[in-house]
């Protein structure tokens, strides 16, 4: 025989005046969360009251009902009924549906509260978003539909951006196949099928991170941040009809552009428009490129060129930033990091007194009549001109007869005294070119400048140290970069009385970071020196005997062990009325970079890595967020970018450890074709010029 399954019986409901109404002390809520009473208020005087109360009736003493009912389930809805009874916008004997349970139930009045709060269920996000927007289709305006739910209109508009995600997506995320992340993730782009052909690649993979997804789905687009959206700016572009992606869950730095050929154009008709301005000056020629490759200037001279004073409203202007400067450095000396107000304020004076020292250059006419510029994009998004440089063919023929010049050959008139300067890049191939006056590279000063001079002096002291180690290891880097010296000294200099003008003067490195001494190139060279001092002989003849008797491989090593100690890649801010100028120590950087990339100077195998003591602490937070953004991406810099100066430093160190990245000052460029090639060709200049 079957047994009856019992049947249940569900509480009666009844609407009861509000005044019989009384709020029960067994409501479980005690934790204000959600929406408020008043906006609650607001939603029932609206629509109405959606949801009836739970209640209870109370008892006297004896146990009969006394016509008054506690509401334990529906706390919140009671007061804001309560509110707008206050309001007069509701009768005090209005009546409210209400589900009565039985006197005496077993239920307990908190076992009611707690499951009405516990069982009930948040609303998808994606049922929300198609609730959207239905209410979007049948008429009602974003900021309607945010009015209603008390949202902010940003939340409407990202959820209704939802709709421009695949409706294969929307499944696979309404089956949890993915995170409400990567759904917002998909969301940039309109282009259904991408979207699903970037879920079939990421979904099988082991990272499926929303920026993942993003930088896939915007990598044939620009930056809205990409130098040359910066040149020609987003309201030409716009007007121009090319169409910008916007990420509205993520901070995008103004989006993306999608289409680069309208943005090419738009760079290279305002390259042509500047290059038009610079022709007017009065230049032979002017060439005009997006962007030109590293050494074109190598087969040009470079005309002399004189920087424009400074006025002495410029002067005064100078001399009050750097008692500012000097001021808000000593007021905060002792501060762990600068207010940010200070932060900023200290920034901007840098890049104002960067601005009046880096002074223009004014050339002769004459001179520039058969010199040209170079016109083309910097990597900070800002006109780059490169003016001066005069084509081969176009320099002052050298007289036959080479008595008529000096003894070395050139006339010495005809380039008003300034031969040297000529010789000192050109002589051997390896150089950047014939120029009277060596090419600073803009990229260069525009990336160390406005480091702090005593950070950057710590860091090429690091660089110098590396690279007088990879030096001393290099016998033939090394020759060849000693016969150059050689060269320079005996063919373009007046030789002194000694009969051998050759000496090294080692390079002191005073101020350096904490973990140089330690440091791998340091325990080397240390070693090494330790090793060849062990060896010498003390009496000087018996050293040259000593040094006679080695075999070739061990002379090439002393030559080179020697001549390390002579490396200077130092960077130093030189006084404007010192012996050594400031180009001076440019030319000098720039020689140093040369002899880096013949070694392939590597800091990161030299031991240097990015801290909180030599390089994170010292930078301003823009620094720090930008190392972080080129070694690890934008979606992880700003994982950080809302931390404290101290913070984000100790995080960027953590963030950068085997990243791979270095400081532009420490970099190497990379020149495996040219370098073997310019090595060549100055053992044949030195070949050609011994042969002479």
């Amino acid at each position: 025989m079957a047994t009856a399954i019992p049947k249940i019986s569900l509480s009666s409901s009844c609407d009861i005046p509000f005044n019989r109404l009384v709020l029960s002390q067994s409501n479980v809520r005690r934790v204000k969360s959600g929406l408020s009473i008043d906006e609650l208020a607001r939603d029932i005087e609206r629509r109405g009251l959606l949801q009836s109360l739970n209640v209870r009736p109370v008892l006297d003493g004896e146990g009969a009902g006394t016509g008054t009912y506690e509401v334990p389930a529906g706390g919140r809805r009671f007061r804001a009924l309560e509110l707008l009874v206050k309001q007069k916008k509701l009768a005090k004997t209005a009546p409210v549906p209400c589900v009565v349970r039985e006197a005496g139930s077993a239920i307990l009045a908190e076992d009611d509260s707690l499951a009405e709060n516990v069982q009930r269920v948040a609303l998808h996000p994606l049922d929300q978003f198609r609730a959207f927007r239905d209410m979007l289709e049948k008429g009602m305006s974003e900021e309607e539909i945010a009015a209603a739910f008390f949202v902010a209109p940003s939340v409407v508009k990202q959820r209704l951006r939802l709709m421009t995600v695949s409706d294969k997506l929307l499944e696979i995320y309404e089956q949890d196949g993915m995170r409400l992340e990567q759904l917002m993730a998909f969301s940039i782009s309109d282009d259904h099928a991408r979207q699903e052909q970037v879920w079939e690649i990421v979904a099988q993979s082991h990272n499926r991170e929303p920026y993942v997804i993003r930088r896939m789905l915007t990598e044939k687009t620009v930056r809205a941040s990409d130098a040359r959206a910066r040149f020609v700016g987003l309201d030409t572009y716009l007007a121009a009809g090319g169409p910008i992606m916007r990420d509205l869950f993520e901070a995008d730095d103004g989006g993306w552009l999608q289409d680069p050929a309208i943005l090419d154009r738009l760079v290279m008709e305002k390259l042509h428009t500047a290059a038009e301005d610079i022709r007017a000056e009065g230049w032979k020629w002017v060439e005009t490129a997006l962007s030109f490759p590293w050494g074109h200037t190598r087969q040009f001279a470079e005309i002399d060129g004189m920087e424009v004073p400074l006025s002495d409203e410029e002067t005064a202007r100078l001399e009050a930033l750097r008692a500012e400067q000097e001021t808000i450095e000593a007021e905060y000396a002792q501060a762990d990091e600068y207010p940010d107000e200070v932060d900023a304020r200290l920034g901007e004076i840098e890049q104002a007194i960067l601005a009046l020292e880096e002074r223009p250059l004014a050339f002769d006419p004459a001179d520039m009549t058969r010199a040209g510029a170079f016109v083309s994009l910097a990597s900070d998004g800002t006109l780059q001109v490169e003016r001066g440089f005069v084509l081969p063919e176009d320099m002052p023929t050298e007289p036959d007869d080479a008595d008529a010049g000096g003894a070395d050959g050139y006339d010495h008139a005809a380039y008003d005294g300034r031969d040297e300067r000529l010789a000192d890049d050109g002589d051997d191939g390896g150089g950047e070119g014939n120029s009277i006056v060596p090419a600073v590279e803009p990229d260069e000063e525009d990336g160390t400048k406005p480091l702090p001079d005593r950070l950057l002096t710590e860091l090429t002291a690091w660089r110098t140290l590396a690279l007088q180690d990879a030096f001393a290891c290099n016998p033939h880097i090394a020759l060849t970069e000693f016969l150059h010296t050689l060269v320079r000294d005996v063919y373009w200099q007046t030789p002194g009385a000694d009969c051998l003008e050759a000496y090294v003067r080692e390079i002191a490195l005073p101020v350096h970071s904490p973990d140089m001494p330690g440091s791998v190139p340091a325990h080397a060279l240390r070693q090494r020196n330790e090793g060849w001092k062990h060896d010498l002989p003390e009496d000087e003849n018996a050293l040259w005997r000593w040094i006679d008797g080695l075999d070739d491989t061990s002379r090439m090593a002393l030559l080179a062990h020697c001549l390390s100690f002579g490396v200077n890649a130092l960077y130093e801010r030189m006084p404007s009325y010192g012996a050594v100028s400031q180009r001076s120590v440019t030319e000098r950087l720039k020689r140093a970079d040369r002899l880096a990339s013949a070694l392939s100077l590597d800091m990161l195998e030299a031991g240097w890595l990015p801290t909180v003591e030599n390089y994170l602490g010292r930078v301003t937070k823009a620094r720090i967020l930008q190392a972080v953004r080129e070694a690890r991406g934008d979606e992880v810099a700003e994982r950080i970018a809302h931390l404290k100066k101290p913070d984000m430093a100790r995080e960027a160190e953590r963030l950068l450890e085997g990243s791979g990245w270095l400081p532009e000052a420490l970099r190497t460029i990379e020149r495996p074709d040219d370098t073997s090639a310019d090595i060549a060709v100055a053992g044949e200049d030195v070949e050609a010029i011994a042969a002479e």
